[in-house]
């Protein structure tokens, strides 16, 4: 994610760290690069030069000139203007109505369809809320399919009725439906077109007038960059909608529409999509992006989702096995599942802090945990609970099972034998002698 962008504004702060004396020329030549590194990212360049005004005039307003750590104060600068420029504060979406009705808008292939899915399952699993998709996209095929697969997917109901090719009395009648059947949240999923066209317009707006919703969405493929941007402006000037919701960021490598779009529109961006799940959405956040573009990790987004996906239960249970030496296979095996439940690696190494630099050039892929899991697979129920059973046979024949190589089954069995001997440190109050002992190893 952005990792085009991170690294060229990286290189272009990177001159300014380490030096004791910085005069106001480098300070011009640092936010000159940092213009050039916007509009790589395919950002507007009147957008890119305010921005770095902005930045310049900080920069030489509050000393940075004779600061002592004079980079870290401009990068930290940078920070809060790309806060401020992408939106400042994270903002919510009205769940007031009853039920509460979201309009979805956007081209065609925008991922609307998707996204509403995504949304329904993120209200009924984090809002605790009882969601109706309704399909209203009369003229794509196989759109009503499709969103009924969606709907199959995440355990939520879809009201559609392949008779009824009026959208608008398509979305009234969903909404008696939802107050029928006790359904307090409606997502309308709405035709898309391949552009901006008079009919789509007149067609959403009479939806709007005939439903009010509580919520209007823009939906944009992030990857379009200033396309994204443009066609937002059409559709507000249009809907004066209320938010926008930026699909495919994990393969958007530039930024641009995230960073323009709330500029040229002045409407919050109120969601993200992270990957292609059901459950990869994320409400957005400026300071956490600002972080992550300047290569500072996201250890809050890290920290919530690791959260979401810790069972108390589980922890106690391993806790007593690792306290009685008897951590297995099995218990390993359930850790990576919940590892796993957490996003796509690339994600979440993005949100450690300095991972991606560190990390940079290596394929990291979703499948990172394949061939472990494929090998813990090929043990017998035996030898996965009692590991010290696994003899120079019994490993061949797991390295076979599992399509690997011994020297694999035996790097596997050496990480193990480690991590069982460092949580065990952990539990018998060992922490500090463990803390005592990395610090010397410090050079």
């Amino acid at each position: 994610m952005f990792n085009n962008l991170s690294e060229k504004l990286d290189k272009a702060l990177h001159t300014l760290r380490g030096r004791g004396q910085i005069t106001e020329i480098n300070v011009a030549e640092t936010t000159k690069e940092i213009r050039r590194a916007l509009l790589d990212a395919d950002v507007n360049f009147k957008i890119a030069k305010e921005f770095t005004n902005r930045v310049k005039e900080k920069a030489i307003g509050q000393d940075v000139l004779t600061s002592l750590q004079p980079g870290q104060l401009m990068v930290k600068i940078v920070k809060d203007e790309l806060t401020e420029l992408m939106g400042g504060d994270a903002e919510g979406i009205d769940l007031s109505g009853n039920p509460s009705v979201i309009l979805m808008s956007g081209l065609q292939g925008s991922g609307k369809t998707t996204f509403s899915g995504k949304l329904a399952n993120f209200l009924k699993r984090k809002k605790s809320k009882n969601p109706l998709l309704v399909a209203c996209d009369v003229y794509r095929p196989a759109a009503i399919d499709q969103l009924h697969v969606v709907g199959d997917q995440i355990g939520v109901s879809v009201y559609s009725d392949k008779e009824n090719k009026n959208p608008v009395s398509l979305a009234q009648a969903g909404i008696a439906h939802a107050k029928a059947n006790g359904h307090n949240v409606v997502i309308i999923d709405t035709a898309g077109r391949l552009a901006v066209d008079q009919e789509m317009m007149d067609e959403i707006s009479n939806i709007r007038d005939a439903v009010k919703p509580q919520e209007i969405l823009f939906v944009v493929d992030s990857m379009t960059g200033q396309d994204a941007v443009n066609t937002a402006k059409s559709f507000n000037d249009v809907l004066d909608f209320d938010g926008v919701v930026l699909t495919k960021l994990d393969g958007d490598t530039r930024g641009g529409a995230a960073i323009s779009i709330k500029s040229v529109v002045d409407k919050p961006i109120k969601f993200i999509g992270t990957g292609e799940k059901m459950d990869a959405v994320d409400i957005f956040h400026p300071a956490r992006m600002a972080d992550r573009i300047l290569g500072m990790g996201d250890v809050v987004s890290l920290v919530e989702r690791a959260q979401e996906q810790f069972d108390e239960e589980q922890a106690r249970r391993i806790q007593k096995k690792i306290a009685k030496n008897r951590f297995g296979f099995d218990d390993f095996l359930s850790q990576i599942q919940q590892i796993k439940k957490m996003g796509s690696m690339k994600d979440l190494i993005g949100m450690i802090p300095g991972a991606g630099k560190a990390m940079k050039g290596l394929d990291i892929d979703d499948d990172a945990f394949k061939h472990i899991e494929a090998i813990i697979h090929s043990m017998t129920p035996a030898e996965r609970s009692n590991p010290a059973l696994l003899d120079a046979k019994r490993k061949k024949r797991i390295a076979k099972g599992s399509g690997t190589s011994i020297q694999e089954v035996n790097q596997l069995l050496k990480q193990f034998t480690q991590m069982s001997k460092m949580m065990k440190m952990m539990q018998g109050g060992g922490g500090k002698k463990m803390m005592q002992m990395m610090q010397n190893m410090k050079p």
